[in-house]
């Protein structure tokens, strides 16, 4: 494997039960429990038919398939999308990141060390370095590596031909990439937030291969918390176990659902103490809003960017926040919404 997945969001977010951001402990079960191929992958219903027919007609041409854009929030299985890829294309999959990739040396390392058909999958691929994006152009365009000797009038171009590759990206940030290296993937899929009847059914398919017995009733009272997201599902499963095992026997039922989640603050939407803190933080001291981002950030210690790219977006989908011109307003479906937890 070369190179590692980075986060961008600090260690406070990453501990967080409901974070959709990956941390180490995720790894390993997002491994044992990730989809081998497009007919166990849950969701994401338009995606997985364009994939499987450009898959299909990539064999049937006995070519590799085209380059590969997918975007979205953390935890909706970009990285998933990308494995099942390589397994329907019965192809070798190398992994890296952008940060990973700090000098052009490394892309090329990389890029010379693949084998026709491979798949080289670049997370955070908003974050490579401009100079090394303009390298990897003639990869994907011409399967060309185009190397410099030399400095000064001296410098000449050496032009390396590559095996034929498919580049699969992800990135949470779509409009941080250029424009040029954008146009360069010919298929390009968001993946969208999950509705809580796949959310359910990722759970079930989870606690089947972690052999732990659940009810309809414990499912949808974990999806009804898992945020629309897969990872977060997943985790708040490992925890009900964790729970069930010392408080009910083993026994998962919608009872040993509702105290493990008394205990970590999680309520029946989701919402955890630190997105309660900055709905409250907003009404209380300023009003309900408009408000700033960045007063919004000094008011409740939080970084700009974590709360703009991770508590934002949720609490927008539920209603409960709104963006105007002047900042964020909390709604009244959110007034509402904690003064019955309150109760």
């Amino acid at each position: 494997m070369v190179g590692m997945n980075f986060s961008t969001f600090s260690e406070d977010e990453e501990e967080r039960i409901i974070s959709p951001v990956e941390t180490g402990v995720d790894k390993a079960l997002d491994f044992s429990l990730r989809p081998k191929n497009l007919d166990e992958y849950v969701g994401q219903e338009k995606i997985k038919e364009n994939i499987k027919i450009a898959i299909q007609a990539a064999k049937n041409r006995n070519e590799t398939i085209e380059h590969v854009l997918l975007y979205g929030a953390p935890g909706l299985g970009k990285t998933t999308l990308a494995h099942i890829i390589a397994n329907e294309m019965g192809a070798n999959i190398k992994i890296t990141s952008g940060p990973a990739i700090e000098k052009s040396g490394d892309l090329a390392a990389i890029l010379t060390n693949l084998s026709e058909g491979d798949i080289l999958f670049i997370d955070e691929i908003h974050r490579l370095n401009k100079t090394i994006e303009e390298i990897l152009y003639p990869a994907m365009e011409d399967y060309a590596l185009d190397i410099i000797i030399g400095k000064g009038p001296s410098a000449r171009t050496l032009r390396i031909d590559l095996p034929r590759i498919t580049i699969i990206g992800a990135t949470t940030k779509a409009s941080m990439l250029s424009a040029p290296l954008r146009d360069r993937f010919g298929m390009i899929h968001h993946l969208d937030f999950y509705n809580d009847q796949d959310i359910q059914k990722i759970i079930g398919r989870s606690s089947r291969i972690l052999n732990m017995a659940t009810d309809d009733a414990s499912e949808l009272a974990i999806a009804q918390r898992a945020r629309r997201t897969p990872r977060v599902a997943n985790r708040l499963l490992k925890r009900v176990r964790d729970y069930a095992d010392v408080k009910g026997a083993g026994v998962i039922n919608e009872e040993m659902c509702h105290g493990a989640f008394g205990m970590l603050e999680v309520d029946h939407l989701g919402l955890d103490w630190i997105d309660r803190r900055i709905l409250e933080t907003i009404i209380d001291k300023f009003k309900g809003g408009p408000v700033g981002l960045n007063t919004i950030a000094a008011a409740t210690g939080e970084d700009m960017a974590t709360i703009e790219d991770v508590y934002e977006p949720y609490l927008m989908q539920l209603g409960f926040l709104d963006r105007s011109p002047r900042g964020r307003i909390v709604t009244d479906i959110a007034r509402k919404h904690l003064t019955k937890i309150k109760k």
